[in-house]
Protein backbone atom coordinates (compact mmCIF):
# COMPACT_ATOMS: atom_id res chain seq x y z
CA UNK A 1 0.00 0.00 0.00
CA UNK A 2 1.26 3.45 -0.95
CA UNK A 3 2.36 6.16 2.13
CA UNK A 4 -1.17 7.06 3.15
CA UNK A 5 -1.72 11.39 3.61
CA UNK A 6 -3.12 13.07 6.72
CA UNK A 7 -7.01 13.38 6.81
CA UNK A 8 -8.21 16.55 7.62
CA UNK A 9 -11.50 16.73 9.83
CA UNK A 10 -14.30 18.82 8.68
CA UNK A 11 -13.41 21.11 11.80
CA UNK A 12 -9.58 21.49 10.60
CA UNK A 13 -11.38 22.24 6.85
CA UNK A 14 -14.10 24.78 8.57
CA UNK A 15 -11.35 26.59 10.32
CA UNK A 16 -9.14 27.33 7.32
CA UNK A 17 -12.26 27.94 5.12
CA UNK A 18 -12.06 25.07 2.79
CA UNK A 19 -15.37 23.15 1.49
CA UNK A 20 -15.09 19.35 1.78
CA UNK A 21 -17.53 17.30 -1.47
CA UNK A 22 -17.60 13.97 0.97
CA UNK A 23 -17.48 13.02 4.42
CA UNK A 24 -16.05 9.92 5.17
CA UNK A 25 -18.08 8.18 7.85
CA UNK A 26 -15.17 5.70 9.20
CA UNK A 27 -17.56 3.87 11.64
CA UNK A 28 -17.02 1.79 15.14
CA UNK A 29 -14.65 -1.07 13.42
CA UNK A 30 -13.09 0.84 10.98
CA UNK A 31 -11.38 3.36 13.85
CA UNK A 32 -10.80 1.24 16.62
CA UNK A 33 -10.52 -2.79 15.27
CA UNK A 34 -7.10 -3.63 14.04
CA UNK A 35 -8.00 -5.22 11.26
CA UNK A 36 -10.06 -3.36 9.91
CA UNK A 37 -8.48 -0.20 10.54
CA UNK A 38 -6.28 -1.41 7.20
CA UNK A 39 -9.74 -1.37 5.62
CA UNK A 40 -9.98 2.29 6.65
CA UNK A 41 -6.15 3.18 5.34
CA UNK A 42 -7.59 1.12 1.76
CA UNK A 43 -10.76 3.90 1.35
CA UNK A 44 -8.25 6.92 2.26
CA UNK A 45 -5.70 5.46 -0.12
CA UNK A 46 -8.13 5.00 -3.30
CA UNK A 47 -9.63 9.24 -2.41
CA UNK A 48 -6.46 10.61 -2.16
CA UNK A 49 -5.72 8.45 -6.00
CA UNK A 50 -8.95 9.69 -7.03
CA UNK A 51 -8.26 13.42 -6.15
CA UNK A 52 -11.69 13.86 -4.00
CA UNK A 53 -11.86 16.40 -1.58
CA UNK A 54 -12.97 14.47 1.48
CA UNK A 55 -12.95 14.79 5.43
CA UNK A 56 -13.27 12.88 8.53
CA UNK A 57 -15.27 13.78 11.35
CA UNK A 58 -12.72 12.52 13.55
CA UNK A 59 -13.55 12.48 17.07
CA UNK A 60 -16.91 13.99 16.62
CA UNK A 61 -18.09 11.19 14.91
CA UNK A 62 -19.65 8.80 17.58
CA UNK A 63 -21.82 5.14 16.62
CA UNK A 64 -24.98 5.75 14.53
CA UNK A 65 -26.62 3.55 17.31
CA UNK A 66 -27.33 0.71 15.27
CA UNK A 67 -26.29 -2.41 17.88
CA UNK A 68 -28.41 -0.66 20.73
CA UNK A 69 -31.43 -0.48 18.13
CA UNK A 70 -31.02 -3.76 16.94
CA UNK A 71 -31.00 -4.68 20.64
CA UNK A 72 -34.09 -2.81 21.61
CA UNK A 73 -32.25 0.22 23.41
CA UNK A 74 -34.27 2.61 21.22
CA UNK A 75 -33.90 5.48 23.78
CA UNK A 76 -29.76 5.00 23.47
CA UNK A 77 -30.19 4.58 19.62
CA UNK A 78 -32.10 8.35 19.48
CA UNK A 79 -29.23 9.92 21.77
CA UNK A 80 -26.65 8.96 19.99
CA UNK A 81 -28.43 9.20 16.38
CA UNK A 82 -29.32 13.00 17.44
CA UNK A 83 -25.94 13.91 18.48
CA UNK A 84 -24.67 12.84 15.47
CA UNK A 85 -27.17 14.41 13.49
CA UNK A 86 -26.45 17.94 15.55
CA UNK A 87 -22.97 17.67 14.63
CA UNK A 88 -23.65 16.27 10.75
CA UNK A 89 -26.30 19.42 10.48
CA UNK A 90 -23.83 22.01 12.27
CA UNK A 91 -21.22 21.35 9.26
CA UNK A 92 -23.63 21.30 6.54
CA UNK A 93 -22.86 17.61 5.70
CA UNK A 94 -24.47 16.97 2.19
CA UNK A 95 -23.03 13.86 0.85
CA UNK A 96 -21.36 10.60 3.26
CA UNK A 97 -19.38 7.37 2.00
CA UNK A 98 -19.09 4.48 4.66
CA UNK A 99 -17.52 1.26 4.46
CA UNK A 100 -20.05 -0.25 7.32
CA UNK A 101 -23.62 -1.27 5.77
CA UNK A 102 -24.98 -0.97 8.93
CA UNK A 103 -23.91 2.81 9.45
CA UNK A 104 -24.92 2.70 5.54
CA UNK A 105 -28.37 1.47 6.41
CA UNK A 106 -28.87 3.73 9.44
CA UNK A 107 -27.31 7.28 7.72
CA UNK A 108 -29.52 6.37 4.73
CA UNK A 109 -32.89 5.46 6.04
CA UNK A 110 -33.37 5.92 9.65
CA UNK A 111 -31.97 9.28 10.14
CA UNK A 112 -34.28 11.23 7.57
CA UNK A 113 -37.31 10.86 11.10
CA UNK A 114 -34.62 12.28 13.46
CA UNK A 115 -34.00 15.34 11.26
CA UNK A 116 -30.56 14.26 9.19
CA UNK A 117 -31.28 13.64 5.54
CA UNK A 118 -28.14 12.83 3.61
CA UNK A 119 -26.94 11.39 0.27
CA UNK A 120 -25.00 8.31 1.85
CA UNK A 121 -23.19 5.90 -0.17
CA UNK A 122 -21.68 2.75 0.35
CA UNK A 123 -18.27 2.32 -0.44
CA UNK A 124 -18.96 -0.57 -2.88
CA UNK A 125 -21.50 1.82 -4.93
CA UNK A 126 -18.42 4.93 -4.43
CA UNK A 127 -16.00 2.92 -6.14
CA UNK A 128 -18.48 1.53 -8.28
CA UNK A 129 -18.94 5.33 -9.69
CA UNK A 130 -15.08 6.41 -9.62
CA UNK A 131 -14.43 3.06 -12.13
CA UNK A 132 -17.37 3.81 -14.08
CA UNK A 133 -16.38 7.70 -14.73
CA UNK A 134 -12.50 6.35 -15.48
CA UNK A 135 -11.43 7.82 -12.28
CA UNK A 136 -10.06 4.47 -10.84
CA UNK A 137 -8.25 2.42 -13.41
CA UNK A 138 -7.22 -1.11 -12.67
CA UNK A 139 -3.35 -1.83 -13.46
CA UNK A 140 -2.34 -4.11 -16.27
CA UNK A 141 -1.46 -7.15 -14.58
CA UNK A 142 -2.79 -6.64 -11.53
CA UNK A 143 -2.54 -9.02 -8.86
CA UNK A 144 -6.02 -10.67 -9.41
CA UNK A 145 -6.54 -11.18 -12.87
CA UNK A 146 -7.72 -14.93 -13.14
CA UNK A 147 -7.36 -15.92 -9.99
CA UNK A 148 -10.74 -16.67 -8.21
CA UNK A 149 -12.88 -14.86 -6.01
CA UNK A 150 -16.17 -15.01 -4.36
CA UNK A 151 -18.78 -12.47 -2.99
CA UNK A 152 -20.40 -12.99 0.58
CA UNK A 153 -23.20 -10.52 -0.09
CA UNK A 154 -24.01 -8.00 3.18
CA UNK A 155 -27.37 -8.71 4.63
CA UNK A 156 -27.50 -4.32 4.98
CA UNK A 157 -26.25 -4.31 2.15
CA UNK A 158 -28.43 -6.81 -0.55
CA UNK A 159 -31.57 -7.49 1.03
CA UNK A 160 -32.20 -4.34 3.28
CA UNK A 161 -31.14 -2.25 0.22
CA UNK A 162 -31.08 -4.10 -2.40
CA UNK A 163 -27.21 -3.37 -3.77
CA UNK A 164 -25.91 -6.38 -5.12
CA UNK A 165 -24.80 -5.41 -8.31
CA UNK A 166 -22.10 -2.84 -8.03
CA UNK A 167 -20.09 -4.52 -5.61
CA UNK A 168 -19.96 -7.39 -8.33
CA UNK A 169 -18.86 -5.04 -11.25
CA UNK A 170 -16.16 -3.83 -9.08
CA UNK A 171 -14.55 -7.56 -8.27
CA UNK A 172 -15.28 -7.78 -12.47
CA UNK A 173 -13.22 -4.55 -13.55
CA UNK A 174 -10.82 -6.62 -12.17
CA UNK A 175 -10.80 -9.49 -14.74
CA UNK A 176 -11.11 -11.98 -12.13
CA UNK A 177 -12.80 -14.95 -11.95
CA UNK A 178 -15.82 -14.12 -9.59
CA UNK A 179 -17.77 -17.09 -8.72
CA UNK A 180 -21.07 -17.27 -7.12
CA UNK A 181 -22.02 -19.28 -3.48
CA UNK A 182 -24.65 -22.06 -3.87
CA UNK A 183 -26.72 -19.19 -1.94
CA UNK A 184 -26.32 -15.74 -3.16
CA UNK A 185 -28.11 -12.50 -3.84
CA UNK A 186 -30.99 -12.12 -2.96
CA UNK A 187 -30.70 -15.85 -1.08
CA UNK A 188 -27.81 -15.02 0.09
CA UNK A 189 -26.95 -16.46 3.71
CA UNK A 190 -25.91 -14.44 6.63
CA UNK A 191 -22.70 -14.36 8.30
CA UNK A 192 -24.40 -14.63 11.98
CA UNK A 193 -23.65 -10.79 13.28
CA UNK A 194 -26.29 -8.88 12.22
CA UNK A 195 -29.07 -7.53 14.85
CA UNK A 196 -26.48 -6.91 17.02
CA UNK A 197 -25.77 -10.77 17.29
CA UNK A 198 -22.09 -9.84 16.99
CA UNK A 199 -22.30 -9.06 20.15
CA UNK A 200 -23.25 -12.32 22.14
CA UNK A 201 -22.60 -15.53 22.18
CA UNK A 202 -24.98 -17.74 19.65
CA UNK A 203 -27.88 -19.85 20.60
CA UNK A 204 -27.40 -23.56 20.80
CA UNK A 205 -27.61 -25.75 17.31
CA UNK A 206 -25.93 -27.98 15.18
CA UNK A 207 -23.22 -25.60 13.91
CA UNK A 208 -22.27 -21.61 13.86
CA UNK A 209 -23.69 -19.72 10.77
CA UNK A 210 -20.63 -18.13 10.23
CA UNK A 211 -18.63 -21.71 9.62
CA UNK A 212 -21.87 -22.97 7.25
CA UNK A 213 -21.53 -19.95 5.19
CA UNK A 214 -17.68 -20.27 5.30
CA UNK A 215 -17.41 -23.93 4.29
CA UNK A 216 -20.13 -22.62 1.39
CA UNK A 217 -17.04 -19.95 0.31
CA UNK A 218 -14.21 -22.72 0.14
CA UNK A 219 -16.37 -24.88 -2.06
CA UNK A 220 -16.05 -22.27 -4.52
CA UNK A 221 -13.06 -22.97 -5.13
CA UNK A 222 -11.98 -19.07 -4.53
CA UNK A 223 -8.87 -18.14 -3.24
CA UNK A 224 -10.38 -15.00 -2.17
CA UNK A 225 -13.85 -14.04 -0.48
CA UNK A 226 -14.52 -10.48 -1.11
CA UNK A 227 -16.79 -9.09 2.03
CA UNK A 228 -18.38 -5.28 2.09
CA UNK A 229 -18.84 -5.28 5.74
CA UNK A 230 -16.35 -5.13 8.46
CA UNK A 231 -19.08 -7.71 10.43
CA UNK A 232 -19.37 -10.17 7.73
CA UNK A 233 -15.33 -9.75 7.35
CA UNK A 234 -15.00 -10.91 11.33
CA UNK A 235 -17.71 -13.60 11.09
CA UNK A 236 -16.13 -15.14 7.43
CA UNK A 237 -12.66 -14.85 8.54
CA UNK A 238 -13.62 -16.83 11.61
CA UNK A 239 -15.24 -19.37 10.20
CA UNK A 240 -12.05 -19.67 7.71
CA UNK A 241 -9.95 -20.16 11.01
CA UNK A 242 -12.27 -23.12 11.73
CA UNK A 243 -11.69 -24.65 8.86
CA UNK A 244 -7.92 -24.54 9.16
CA UNK A 245 -8.19 -22.44 5.54
CA UNK A 246 -6.16 -19.91 6.69
CA UNK A 247 -3.09 -18.98 4.51
CA UNK A 248 -4.88 -20.64 1.07
CA UNK A 249 -7.94 -18.24 1.67
CA UNK A 250 -7.75 -14.92 1.85
CA UNK A 251 -10.66 -12.42 3.33
CA UNK A 252 -10.37 -9.70 2.07
CA UNK A 253 -12.63 -6.14 1.50
CA UNK A 254 -13.78 -4.92 -2.04
CA UNK A 255 -11.73 -1.69 -0.93
CA UNK A 256 -8.50 -3.97 -0.85
CA UNK A 257 -8.78 -5.53 -3.11
CA UNK A 258 -9.30 -2.34 -5.46
CA UNK A 259 -6.45 -0.84 -3.44
CA UNK A 260 -3.87 -3.36 -4.17
CA UNK A 261 -5.21 -3.25 -8.26
CA UNK A 262 -4.52 0.47 -8.62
Amino acid sequence: MNEIQPVSTYAEKQAKGEQVDVLFWVGCAGSFDERYKRVTLAIVNILNHTNINFAVLGEEEACTGDPARRAGNEFLFQMQAIANIQVLNGYKVSKIITACPHCFNTLKNEYPELGGSYEVLHHSTFIQQLINEGKITVKDGNSFTGTKITLHDSCYLGRANNIYKAPREVLEALDADLVEMKRSKTKGLCCGAGGAQMFKEPEKGTQDINNERSKEAIATGASTIATCCPFCMTMIADGIKNENKEGVVEVKDLAEVINDSI
